[in-house]
């Protein structure tokens, strides 16, 4: 576990290790917003340590999206008498629906959770949900606002954003490949060139994985989208029998690419 990094007043950053989770703390003066849990209870209790070296106030929860590593934590966060889970709609959905198939994902670093045997392993469902329009948290002398761009890395991307800072989950992945596994890789460039767009307003932007970084970064991450759908669109008009043939000249990695071109003739 790395240690904290400030981001902004009262805004910190949290990488841990395996996923190299970027999990986020925003302190009000009565209470404190955790951002992404982690994969399991092991990891979810170093994070509960880690955030009780900065703060003894209640706690709310944010799950950013639906994938394991952003919620499989809750559990321990619920059992320190959390009681708000905030997440959009269509997240809270997929947690619900298919949040067990995802229990082997986790199987060599939280066992207990893989299994679904031991303390804290139980699926806790968002409870506090956003939908399309923008919702405020008073955490007390500070406010959070929670919004929704549209889909992207999956169909319930939550932002998180303060005075100073962006929380954007895998939107915005810094030093490795996007996952397109629940991708809509043509509305997710759109969504990135909006966050690009909002570069005034924040001073950091946290990504889910990886460092900090800025608007320029988000913008070459939405152009370089774009280019791999219109070289995979046309690939599938030229060859639509085999769109494998597509893979070599995308701009990502050969796992990347076939879910990238998976995922683009699903939501084309």
């Amino acid at each position: 576990m790395s240690r904290w990094t400030e981001a902004g007043p009262n805004n910190y950053v949290l990488v841990t290790d395996g996923e190299a989770l970027n999990s986020g703390l925003v302190v009000g003066q009565e209470r404190a917003m955790v951002i992404d849990t982690g994969c399991g209870p092991r990891q979810a209790k170093e994070i509960l340590a880690a955030v009780r070296e900065i703060t003894d106030l209640p706690l709310v929860v944010v799950n950013t999206h639906a994938h394991y590593d952003h919620f499989f934590g809750n559990a321990v966060f619920a059992d320190d008498g959390v009681t708000e889970f905030w997440a959009h709609a269509n997240c809270a959905a997929a947690i619900e629906e298919n949040g067990d198939a995802q229990r082997f994902q986790v199987s060599a670093t939280e066992p207990e959770m893989a299994a679904g045997s031991g303390d804290a392993v139980e699926l806790v469902v968002p409870n506090a949900l956003v939908k399309d329009q923008p919702v405020l948290v008073d955490l007390g002398g500070l406010t959070v606002t929670l919004f929704y761009l549209g889909r992207g890395h999956t169909d319930g991307d939550l932002l998180v954003g303060t005075s100073t800072t962006l929380f954007v989950g895998d939107l915005v992945e810094h030093g490795t490949y996007p996952s397109f596994e629940d991708s809509y890789p043509l509305e997710w460039a759109d969504v990135l060139r909006h966050i690009s767009a909002l570069r005034h307003r924040y001073e950091f932007l946290i990504p889910g994985h990886g460092q900090p970084c800025d608007d320029q970064f988000v913008k070459t991450m939405a152009n370089t989208m774009t280019t791999a759908a219109r070289q995979a669109q046309q690939s599938l008009r030229d060859t639509p029998a085999d769109a494998t043939k597509a893979i070599p000249i995308l701009p990502y990695g050969p796992e990347q690419s076939r879910w990238f071109i998976k995922r683009l003739k699903e939501t084309w």
